[in-house]
């Protein structure tokens, strides 16, 4: 009878431990994605989506830069070259819903080069 239990811990040990290293490879793969959106370098920005093979449209929800999203990120650091790229990159539709074409126009950006490339991707 306390082999059962045993048993159970140590699936949801063996579990943590496999998984505890992949979590800790996607946050610092997302704080890279930060820093080279901070740094406007579009260079290393596409790099990293194309090492890891990975599509921006699906994982846009997924990074989240100082509690906002990557293209807000762009807008308060003054990226426009990785801003452009990650609002080309991405469906107008996703751009729409996700909300940034107002929270822009909000926080005063409604005037930038970067804001006229969001809103004509996102058809407002």
């Amino acid at each position: 009878m306390k082999l059962l239990p045993t048993m159970a811990c140590g699936a949801v040990l063996a579990g943590a431990v496999l998984f505890a290293p992949v979590a800790s490879a996607d946050q610092q793969l997302a704080a890279s994605m930060c820093d080279y959106v901070a740094a406007d370098d579009r260079n290393r920005f596409r790099k990293v989506l194309s090492d890891y093979r990975l599509r921006l449209r699906n994982i846009y929800d997924g990074v989240v830069c100082n509690g906002e999203s990557l293209v807000r990120h762009a807008f308060r650091s003054g990226a426009n070259d990785v801003g452009e790229f990650i609002i080309r990159q991405l469906p107008g539709s996703q751009l729409a819903e996700s909300g940034d074409v107002e929270w822009a126009q909000a926080n005063g950006f409604g005037d930038t080069p970067l804001f006229a490339s969001l809103q004509e991707r996102a058809g407002d």
